[in-house]
C-alpha cells in the first residue's frame, strides 16, 4: 500500500517554515505563547499558502503571488526607526491625533504619544512586553477568534508576531481626537514584518482609530498585520484604515471585531498602493441593537492586485449591518471583493445590506465580485448587489458639454464615486485627508 503523498511545498512555503524555526527562540512569550505559535505554524504547514482552490482566497492566489518569503525583520535601533518614521511623507498631515508608532513590526515608545494617552486615561502597552509575562492572559493576546478560525494569514500572524500594541479604553471614556496605529517599513533589504494589536473598548466609551501603513517608494517588502477589537455594551467606535504601501510591497491585513449590545462600529478602508494587497475583516455581532458599517475605497493601477474580503456574522437579533465598497481599476490591474452576511437562526429581525461597485478605466482592467448571503433566520431583511462598468458616458458628456476637458471631467466623476464611501465611513479632517489621497492618485493618471 502506498503512503499518501504530501503536496510539494513552494519555495516561499518552505522559506516561511525555515524562517519560523530560526526565529522561534527570539520571539516574545513563554511556554503557553510558544504552544499557541506552534499550533499556528502547524496549521500553515498542513495547508500551505492559500490558492484559487481555497474558496475564501479564490481571487487572490497567494501561493502563486508570493514567489519568495522574505526573512523576518529585526528590530531597528532607535535612530534608524526615527529616521524611517520621519523620512516618509505623512498622508494625514494636519489631522490632530495621538500616534502609536510601529517600525518594521516593532513598537517605539519614543516615537509615540503613549504618555499623553495615559494622561487621558487610555492604557497602552507594547504587545511584546505583555507576551513576555506569559500566563493565560498573555496567551489570550494571540488567541484566534472563532470567526477567523483556520485562516492561514491569521495563523502566520500568530506564529510570527513580534510586537504591536495593546490598548484599553475604559468605561465611559470619550477622546476628543483619534488614536492612530502607524505601521512604517524602513529602508533596507527585503524583509517581512508582522505586528498584532489588541484593542478593548469599555462600556459606553466613544473612540476613533486610524490605522495607517506606508513604506519607501519602490522597496520590496512583506507586511502581515492584525487588529483585534472587543467593543463592550453601548460603545461607539470609528476605524479608518489607510494603506499606501510601496508599489513593490505585498500587504496582508486582518481586522477582527466582536460587538456587544447597543454598540456601533464604522470601519473605512482606503487602499492605494502595494503590488498585492488583501484586507480581510471578520466581524461577529453578538449583541442586540448593534450596528456595523463597513466601507471601502480602493484605487488600483499598473499591474496591482487588491482584494477586500469581509465576513459579518449576525448572532443576536435586532442588529444592523451595512457595507459599501467602491473600487476604481485602471491599466492592467485586478481587483476583487468577497463578502458574506451570515445570519444565525436566533438572529431574527436582522437588517443587513451589502453592495460593491467597480469602475473599470481601461479595457484590460478586471474586477471580480462575490457577495453572499447565508441566512438561517426567517424574519430578516437582507440583500446584496454588485455592479461593474466604465464611466457613465451620459454624465461625462454633460460635464464636457459645460466646457470641462475630458480628463478633468473623468476626474470629477471618479472622485465623486470614491468619496461616497469615504463620507459614509468617516468625517471631518480625517475624511478630507483621505480624499486628498484620492486626488493624489488621480493626479498621476493620464496627466489629469
Amino acid at each position: 500500500m502506498n503512503a499518501p503523498q504530501r503536496p510539494m511545498r513552494t519555495e516561499a512555503e518552505q522559506a516561511l517554515l525555515d524562517a519560523w524555526e530560526n526565529a522561534r527562540p527570539g520571539l516574545p512569550g513563554g511556554s503557553l505563547i510558544a504552544a499557541r505559535r506552534a499550533a499556528a505554524i502547524a496549521l500553515f504547514s498542513d495547508r500551505g499558502l492559500p490558492h484559487r482552490r481555497v474558496e475564501e482566497w479564490k481571487y487572490t492566489d497567494l501561493r502563486a503571488g508570493m514567489r519568495k518569503a522574505y526573512p523576518p525583520a529585526d528590530r531597528p535601533d532607535a535612530e534608524a526607526a526615527a529616521r524611517a518614521a520621519s523620512a516618509l511623507a505623512d498622508p494625514l498631515d494636519g489631522v490632530d491625533r495621538f500616534r502609536l508608532v510601529m517600525v518594521d513590526g516593532y513598537f517605539f515608545d519614543d516615537l509615540s504619544d503613549r504618555g499623553p494617552l495615559l494622561e487621558a486615561g487610555i492604557e497602552v502597552a507594547p504587545l511584546a512586553e505583555l507576551l513576555a509575562a506569559d500566563g493565560d492572559m498573555a496567551a489570550g493576546l494571540l488567541a484566534t477568534s472563532d470567526v477567523a478560525d483556520g485562516d492561514v494569514a491569521v495563523a502566520l500572524n500568530t506564529a510570527f508576531a513580534t510586537d504591536g500594541v495593546v490598548v484599553f479604553v475604559p468605561k465611559g471614556a470619550a477622546l476628543g481626537k483619534p488614536i492612530e496605529l502607524v505601521h512604517v517599513t524602513s529602508e533596507g533589504a527585503p524583509r517581512a514584518s508582522t505586528a498584532r494589536s489588541r484593542i478593548v473598548v469599555g462600556e459606553g466609551a466613544s473612540v476613533r482609530f486610524i490605522e495607517s501603513h506606508r513604506g519607501p517608494a519602490g522597496a520590496a517588502y512583506q507586511v502581515n498585520t492584525l487588529a483585534d477589537i472587543d467593543i463592550a455594551r453601548g460603545a461607539l467606535v470609528s476605524w479608518s484604515r489607510l494603506q499606501t504601501e510601496s508599489d513593490a510591497a505585498q500587504h496582508l491585513t486582518t481586522f477582527v471585531a466582536r460587538m456587544a449590545d447597543d454598540t456601533s462600529l464604522d470601519h473605512l478602508s482606503v487602499n492605494r498602493g502595494a503590488a498585492l494587497a488583501r484586507w480581510q475583516g471578520f466581524v461577529r455581532i453578538e449583541g442586540r441593537h448593534a450596528r456595523a458599517g463597513f466601507y471601502g475605497a480602493t484605487m488600483l493601477s499598473d499591474k496591482e492586485h487588491g482584494d477586500n474580503t469581509l465576513v459579518v456574522r449576525h448572532v443576536a437579533p435586532d442588529s444592523v449591518s451595512n457595507e459599501l465598497f467602491k473600487n476604481v481599476v485602471d491599466d492592467r490591474a485586478t481587483g476583487a471583493f468577497q463578502g458574506m452576511i451570515a445570519v444565525e437562526k436566533q438572529a431574527q429581525k436582522t437588517d443587513a445590506k451589502m453592495m460593491t461597485r467597480a469602475l473599470l478605466l481601461s479595457d484590460e482592467a478586471q474586477f471580480a465580485s462575490k457577495p453572499e448571503l447565508e441566512i438561517f433566520a426567517d424574519d430578516v431583511r437582507c440583500g446584496h448587489g454588485a455592479t461593474a462598468g466604465d464611466i457613465d458616458h451620459t454624465q461625462l458628456f454633460y460635464l464636457m458639454s459645460r466646457g470641462l476637458p475630458r480628463l478633468e471631467a473623468e476626474r470629477l466623476l471618479i472622485e465623486s464615486f470614491l468619496d461616497e464611501a469615504i463620507d459614509a465611513g468617516s468625517d471631518g479632517a480625517v475624511a478630507e485627508a483621505l480624499k486628498g489621497i484620492v486626488s493624489g492618485w488621480l493626479s498621476r493618471r493620464g496627466g489629469a
